[in-house]
């Protein structure tokens, strides 16, 4: 391990990690897929000025993208859509995602699939409501995926999308291991790969962690495939191309205290902690 990585290891003990449903998870408290249930309005709470919940799913026929263990859609459910059905391209998820809707007498409403959502198996105009709740940051196609979120949505429909940006304190999503803020900010990727290595080495999912966070790109180097380091300034960028009117958006500030300096360009990306956006598709 590098001096750096060392280092790292040495400074990550002076911070507490946040809270973590993987740590959760090995601590025998509570499920992954358990914790988003739990969490389910949380994962809403910023449309909610926008649209209430049942404005968003009651009587909707609705897709959930990076629906993970399929917890908090199965929360969605809870508000009577027709029909939700939850994506991601973690295999496991599916399968664990139809077992949970089942547990919670929810496996006529909710059903889960493996699928890109830049490329999904779904008929035009199929959805009234489309969900990414902290997954835009994790698409390995942005914009394909937009393109693909319009095409499967019903004129009318909306898209709501939230992603804490990439210099968000904990925006390299390592806080399952690595408790430092902005750690990204401070140390190379490569620097990070080997500390977390390093720290989840011991845990009892911890190679489980390193293979659905970490890749190698075909130069054998590795990297942090698990996220596609997605700023505000990217994605304002990748609006340019949506023919779509955004009909509600917002920038969360870290805290209230900074909601000032979290408008500045150059502070912008670091103290925001949440990008909230409301599409309309033209009827």
């Amino acid at each position: 391990m590098s001096v750096a990585a060392r280092l790292l290891c040495q400074v990550n003990k002076w911070f507490p990690l946040p809270v973590h449903p993987f740590n959760l998870a090995n601590d025998g408290k509570m499920s992954y897929t358990e914790w988003q249930f739990v969490k389910g309005e949380q994962t809403i709470q910023f449309f909610l000025p926008y649209h209430s919940q049942e404005q968003m799913f009651r009587d909707k026929t609705v897709l959930d993208i990076g629906c993970g263990g399929g917890g908090k859609t199965c929360y969605y459910a809870t508000f009577q859509p027709k029909k939700i059905i939850g994506i991601d391209v973690v295999e496991h998820y599916a399968e664990e995602g139809n077992a949970f809707a089942r547990e919670k007498g929810l496996g006529e409403i909710a059903t889960f699939m493996t699928a890109d959502a830049a490329n999904m198996p779904f008929a035009d105009e199929s959805f009234d409501t489309i969900i990414m709740n902290d997954a835009m940051e994790h698409v390995d196609q942005p914009e394909k995926t937009l393109e693909e979120c319009f095409r499967v949505l019903k004129p009318g429909g909306h898209i709501y999308i939230n992603f804490p940006p990439y210099f968000h304190p904990y925006g390299a999503h390592l806080s399952d291991a690595i408790g430092i803020p902005w750690v990204h900010s401070f140390f190379s990727e490569q620097t990070m790969i080997d500390a977390y290595k390093e720290l989840v080495s011991t845990l009892p999912d911890g190679q489980d962690r390193i293979r659905f966070r970490i890749s190698r790109k075909a130069d054998g180097s590795e990297y942090f495939s698990y996220i596609n380091r997605m700023t505000i300034a990217r994605f304002r960028r990748i609006q340019q191309g949506v023919k779509h009117p955004a009909v509600f958006q917002r920038e969360i500030p870290l805290r209230s205290a900074v909601s000032g300096l979290a408008k500045l360009p150059g502070l912008r990306e670091y103290l925001v902690k949440m990008v909230v956006c409301v599409y309309q598709k033209k009827a």
